[in-house]
């Protein structure tokens, strides 16, 4: 990108939105999404072949699994899976919020994005203590025997865990959104708002898989 095209992108209100090499907004959009979802679509392959492992295993004794699944805290998934949908929403509307060119409101809604995933972090912290009180691990003293329910619950802190780590990595992202555009330092047209918004999404989709499977199934 030519130092003319770059002050000339400057002097249209887009400071921190067009970068090198690009030479053009739209193309650097297209070019950070298209990476997001390239990336994206490696993290589904990973719990694509988790998610396959899980069925697999529960298909060869699916009566251990569903006892298994049943001890799980119900009241506890259903709470996170409200407040993480309930963050999907949040931002979106920051993100809209930010296409109005209204950065008050999208700082504010990124921030309650953020404050949502903690208070996942936080009520899943709370469902993992009540789950080592009772137990609920793999181990020796795993509360329900040492049979296929011990491969549920291997699973699960898998699965749960990986998914935290996801949702930790996320709400890092959003509050470093925040924090520029409280700030004045990320423009509206800058794709980091749209990249991390495609991985919030994301992680909030695994979890609305993960809730049925591991918290659901058990009950039917």
């Amino acid at each position: 990108m030519t130092g003319a095209a770059l002050e000339s992108a400057k002097g249209a209100g887009l400071p921190d939105a067009l970068r090198e090499p690009w030479s053009e907004l739209p193309r650097q959009q297209e070019a950070a999404t298209l990476g997001m979802w390239l990336f994206l679509m490696s993290e589904m392959l990973f719990f694509g072949a988790v998610f396959m492992a899980f069925s697999f295993t529960r298909a060869l004794d699916g009566e251990a699994f569903a006892r298994a699944a049943r001890e799980t805290a119900l009241w506890y998934g259903a709470s996170n899976t409200l407040i993480l949908v309930t963050s999907s929403l949040t931002i979106t509307l920051a993100i809209r919020a930010a296409g109005a060119a209204d950065n008050t409101l999208a700082t504010r809604l990124l921030a309650v994005t953020a404050l949502l995933g903690l208070a996942f972090l936080v009520v899943k912290g709370f469902e993992y203590r009540d789950d080592l009180d009772h137990h609920l691990y793999p181990g020796a003293d795993f509360a329900l025997g040492q049979n296929a329910a011990l491969i549920f619950w291997s699973f699960y802190w898998i699965m749960t865990g990986v998914h935290a780590i996801h949702l930790a990595i996320g709400i890092g992202l959003v509050t470093r959104l925040a924090w520029l555009m409280g700030r004045g330092r990320l423009s509206f047209a800058s794709p980091q708002l749209e990249v991390t918004s495609l991985y919030w999404h994301l992680v909030d989709a695994f979890w609305v898989v993960l809730f049925p499977v591991l918290y659901v199934a058990g009950r039917g």
